[in-house]
């Protein structure tokens, strides 16, 4: 299993956003949703014993220095793309919850 930097700090944000209540920054709790399910999707692969796509890798590196506004618009990409990914390689239908 891959360890990526960067995603620690969302998904540490993700189980606080979860977590939390009505004190919580609606931007926070819409990243901490998106980063909740790129943490379902990580998972997914790792169950599936597949890699990670390394262009995925390269850019969610990089996720946690921005704006958390840009971080939400990243994390959805990247969401996206492992989906794509997914159903490309003929396993989309399983994730579907």
């Amino acid at each position: 299993m891959v360890k990526v930097e960067g995603v620690g700090t969302a998904l540490s944000t993700a189980k606080r956003g979860t977590a939390a209540g009505p004190g919580v920054p609606t931007k926070e709790k819409e990243l901490a949703e998106v980063c909740a399910l790129f943490a379902d999707l990580c998972q997914y692969f790792s169950q599936q014993n597949m890699d990670l796509p390394a262009q995925v890798l390269d850019e969610v590196r990089s996720v946690s220095k921005l704006k958390v506004e840009d971080r939400i618009a990243r994390m959805k990409g990247l969401n996206q793309e492992l989906m794509e990914y997914l159903i490309a390689a003929g396993l989309g239908p399983e994730i579907r919850q």
